[in-house]
């Protein structure tokens, strides 16, 4: 009767997987999992008090600027000035809520124009300066 110990006559490896760690370690993470799920859901039962919410909308008024081809600046469809819209812009900024200022620049427009709207809003103080785009087809 072999029972293939060290007093075997044959030489050959065994080729066999010892799976019994591994079905001890997963036993072990089960019973772990089995006992801590109840514990993460457990929670403490809390009558929470009922609100009204209201609503607060303020109406933020939006100021157009449109910046033309030839750099003529518009204000809400009325051509205006270099230092007409600094004055203009600097009210905006002071006027509460301050209104968004939606700007327009055509698209053969040199860049430079915009960017005297752009720098004119920031020395004014405004917030919110929105580019308006028209999304392609």
């Amino acid at each position: 009767m072999a029972f293939g110990g060290k007093f075997d006559d044959r030489d050959d490896v065994a080729s066999d997987i010892n799976v019994t760690p591994m079905v001890d370690v997963m036993l072990v993470l089960l019973v772990i999992f089995i006992l801590t799920v109840p514990v993460l859901t457990h929670s403490v039962g809390v009558e929470l008090p009922q609100t009204q919410a209201v609503r607060t909308q303020t109406e933020t008024k939006a100021v157009s600027l449109t910046v033309a081809q030839d750099g003529i600046v518009y204000w809400n469809g009325q051509a205006i000035g270099e230092a007409a819209l600094e004055e203009a812009l600097a009210e905006a900024a002071q006027s509460e809520p301050q209104p968004e200022i939606r700007l327009y620049g055509d698209r053969k427009t040199d860049y430079e124009h915009v960017v005297r709207v752009m720098a004119a809003a920031q020395r004014a103080g405004i917030a919110k300066l929105a580019f308006v785009t028209k999304p392609r087809d």
